[in-house]
């Protein structure tokens, strides 16, 4: 039994329910304050992480959090220098032979390129390099995809939850309508709770969605020329055609950049 839907469910409801208990929050340090209210973000914050836990496993929410990192901690990686590095490596393997390239292997940075370049040095087939790395990024894509779909479903949830908020502003105001000191509360509800769901659905969960599909597609296309890159390298293709192949990846502006090589150890 999947306890956590229950517990989604469970969780969403008694916040759901204490934000209509809420009186409201009233604060005189200030206007910025007059945009915090309690109620409001038990309401439109509650509901919508419990629909996220509902919809989906604990253990991929959890996840997703970790990959948004990537949206502000992780610089796009630069595919011009892939080029470079591939081409030194293809002239040693030319020269030295493949075992020489242990300790080009040591000081990559990019994780992906190692393993395929030391599949490469294990003097493993082409057709079993390929399919090793193809399986490895279908799985990359498909976390990556879990992630994306997680932040659209909450950039949905968060102004669908700021609108129930509004209902249940205007019903508590409807209800007090002979009383004008409790006007206020019911309100404070309707208004902020669609605020509170327009801004964190529309200015945080849906532009981060979009930055990860753009990382995704970036990282997807720095594998594929790896592998590429390693495929050309294990066939002992010369530097040259290594080089015009995978130039033909890259951006014209990127590809000067790329055509002088980094030097071999």
């Amino acid at each position: 039994m999947d306890w956590m839907t229950f517990l989604g469910f469970f969780f969403g409801m008694v916040l759901i329910i204490m934000g209509i208990a809420q009186e409201g929050s009233h604060y005189s340090m200030g206007p910025i304050f007059a945009f915090f209210d309690i109620p409001s973000i038990l309401i439109t914050f509650g509901g919508s992480i419990a629909s996220t836990l509902i919809n989906y496993p604990l253990t991929q929410v959890a996840k997703t959090f970790t990959v948004a990192k990537k949206v502000f901690a992780e610089p796009d990686e630069d595919t011009s220098s892939l080029v470079g590095q591939f081409v030194s490596l293809s002239q040693k393997a030319k020269r030295d032979g493949f075992l020489a390239l242990e300790s080009d292997v040591r000081a990559l940075d990019n994780d992906f390129m190692k393993r395929a370049v030391q599949l490469v040095i294990d003097g493993q087939d082409a057709e079993f390099i390929r399919q090793t790395l193809e399986t490895e990024i279908t799985f990359i894509s498909e976390r990556h995809k879990i992630g994306q779909e997680i932040f659209n479903a909450m950039s949905n949830y968060f102004p669908a939850f700021g609108m129930i908020g509004t209902i249940i502003g205007l019903v508590k105001m409807l209800r007090v309508m002979e009383d004008p000191t409790q006007i206020a509360a019911g309100m404070a509800v309707a208004l902020l709770t669609t605020f509170y769901g327009l801004v964190v659905g529309y200015l945080i969960c849906l532009p981060i969605a979009g930055k990860l599909k753009r990382r995704s597609e970036t990282e997807l296309v720095i594998k594929e020329i790896i592998i590429r890159g390693v495929l050309l390298l294990q066939t002992g293709t010369t530097p040259s055609l290594v080089e015009a192949n995978l130039q033909a990846y890259l951006e014209p502006r990127l590809r000067k950049m790329a055509a002088q090589p980094l030097p071999t150890r």
